[in-house]
């Protein structure tokens, strides 16, 4: 295909995590075992939240977005990577590559900004516990939550608009699962100045200053906790933020492992590889490090799941009645 307008381009190449044929059904099996996991965890957590009135709190609100974006943003990627699988086929539309592209950097960026509100939320109920009701009502979680929204989407809108401004030539192939805009840039023919400009500055203020916002909020965290006298009383607040502060170190340990595993190898086949981390395996855990350290959470779904045992014993029952 000659160098032209995006028009011409009808559709790219995701060569996937591998092209070997016999590893295929072993990828199809593992992600989509990954991927009901993930979309499981989240909707429980969702569920769990919002069917108890005692998690109407503005920390389970958050989570319970968080756990929203997960889903989303898992959704973006792995089906139509588990579709390519089944089909054998690699190819995904022009419009479809652009598709998968603005909403993964909205779920991506909205799960950063999410887990900087959680870490305020936590700053506010550490720092300042009997003005926390005050501060975090509910209209400033709303907004909290709306703003974070907003600029997510307008961050995906400048970056996707970015790349209808390219031209591509022949190699048409992403060495990716997804589309993702870094690999678009390196794939166009013409001038990407402009492109990288709106890359660095959206990676290191979009991305960065959310990470400083969550550095600060735990260095005041952690000073507060060292004023407490007991150990004992140091343990309990900590705890209050340990699920937090665990799916924290997750995402921006794998996220910052990808960009130095890419930067380092210069491997778009490795980059694809390390970036299934926080993709993929940092959504599916989530539920797990909220629900396996959290008491009420666990207490809510041990009651659901008794409701349902139960439920679905009176049902069998009914069912072998000789009345029936």
């Amino acid at each position: 295909m000659e160098a032209g307008n995006l028009t011409r381009v009808s559709e790219f190449l995701l060569l996937g995590l591998s092209e070997e044929p016999e590893l295929q059904p072993v990828l199809f099996g593992l992600f989509l075992s990954m991927y009901l996991i993930t979309v499981l965890g989240n909707l429980l957590i969702i569920l769990a939240i919002s069917s108890d009135s005692h998690l109407h709190t503005p920390m389970y609100f958050f989570l319970s977005n968080l756990s929203l974006v997960d889903i989303g943003f898992t959704s973006t990627t792995i089906p139509k990577m588990l579709v390519n699988i089944q089909t054998q086929s690699k190819a995904i539309t022009y419009a479809g590559c652009l598709t998968q592209m603005y909403f993964f950097i909205l779920f991506m960026g909205s799960d950063n900004f999410l887990l900087t509100v959680m870490a305020y939320d936590r700053f506010v109920a550490i720092c300042h516990p009997l003005q926390y009701m005050v501060i975090m009502n509910p209209r400033l979680c709303g907004l909290l939550v709306l703003v974070s929204w907003i600029i997510s989407v307008l961050n995906s809108l400048l970056q996707c608009l970015m790349v209808l401004r390219l031209s591509f030539c022949t190699a048409l192939e992403i060495p990716h699962f997804f589309c993702e805009f870094n690999q678009m840039v390196q794939l166009a023919c013409s001038d990407t100045f402009v492109e990288n400009i709106v890359m660095y500055f959206g990676v290191g203020v979009l991305g960065g200053g959310p990470f400083v916002g969550i550095l600060y909020s735990y260095s005041k965290i952690v000073s507060s906790i060292q004023a407490i006298p007991s150990a004992q009383g140091k343990y309990k607040v900590f705890s209050t933020c340990a699920s937090h502060l665990s799916v924290v170190s997750l995402f921006y340990g794998t996220s910052l492992g990808v960009y130095l595993s890419s930067a380092g190898t210069h491997s778009s086949q490795s980059s694809a590889t390390a970036s299934v981390m926080y993709t993929v395996v940092t959504p599916m855990l989530n539920p797990f490090i909220y629900s396996l350290r959290n008491k009420d959470i666990k207490g809510v779904l041990k009651r659901f799941f008794g409701m349902v045992g139960k439920k679905g014993t009176i049902v069998l029952g009914l069912m072998k009645s000789p009345l029936l």
